[in-house]
């Protein structure tokens, strides 16, 4: 009765998931990760500091 009963959520939440998967517009989460990783790596180096160069003569 034990494993049922700590397993239940996790079913419940397994099945609500794929039906809402399936009948609703569910955006790409990967996807959005990877376009909010690529903008933030282009801000970043948009407004980087210049380097400091040791041997300008």
């Amino acid at each position: 009765m034990g494993i049922i009963r700590s397993s239940f959520s996790f079913i419940v939440g397994t099945v609500s998931g794929i039906y809402i998967a399936q009948n609703y517009k569910v955006p790409n989460i990967k996807k959005l990760a990877n376009d909010a990783i690529i903008m933030a790596k282009r801000t970043e180096e948009t407004y980087r500091k210049p380097k400091k160069r040791d041997n300008e003569d």
